[in-house]
């Protein structure tokens, strides 16, 4: 269980901040990186909830579990993984979340058409904002192959983040009416 009772404690003021094993690193280390841009992705998910409610009210109900998703995501990078008795077992994302993901990215595409292009981030507001979600997902998952190269990580959240972009493009032409409202690249249009 989570209690805050205090938002600030000053722990940080000398540009580290603690993991979930309590090793105390500096700010702008790979893993921290990771974990925030995991929470930007949240964030960003926060925003397209504000243009789904109850006309995407399906897409709503996905994006709602990916946000708690991506908090149990933040807690999985935030304890490395280690021999070290934490006195608690670390929460990690496991590969019923990606199956999940899966199986949303696989109802939403069984409406729509095959691509004959790339698309344009565009469209209605939710598909611009899912379009955004994707490349800061995207962000977020080279950060975590990178730290995979430096520390051992949960397999399964790297496999999480990369079906996480797919749900939010896949998500993106289903919001675009079906794939009706999208804009597609023409190559070299403008030469």
């Amino acid at each position: 269980m989570v209690v805050l009772n205090k938002i600030y404690t000053k722990t940080g003021d000398d540009g580290t901040t603690a993991l979930g094993s309590g090793e105390r690193r500096p700010k702008n280390d790979l893993r921290i990186e990771s974990y925030g841009t995991v929470d930007e992705t949240n964030a960003v998910v926060g925003l397209i909830r504000l243009h789904t409610g109850d006309s995407a009210q399906e897409v709503d109900i996905v994006l709602g579990r990916i946000q708690n998703d991506l908090f149990d995501l933040g807690a999985d990078l935030a304890t490395p993984e280690t021999d070290q008795d934490l006195g608690y077992e670390p929460l990690r994302i496991s590969d019923v979340q990606v199956k999940a993901l899966e199986d949303a990215i696989d109802e939403l595409n069984k409406d729509l058409s095959p691509l004959r292009s790339f698309v344009l981030p565009g469209g209605s507001p939710a598909s611009a904002h899912l379009h955004l979600a994707r490349t800061v997902s995207r962000r977020a998952e080279r950060l975590m192959v990178e730290l995979s190269t430096v520390e051992q990580i949960n397999p399964a959240a790297v496999r999480y983040m990369n079906r996480l972009s797919d749900y939010f493009f896949v998500a993106s032409r289903y919001l675009n009416d079906k794939g009706e409202r999208d804009v597609l690249w023409v190559p070299g249009q403008n030469r």
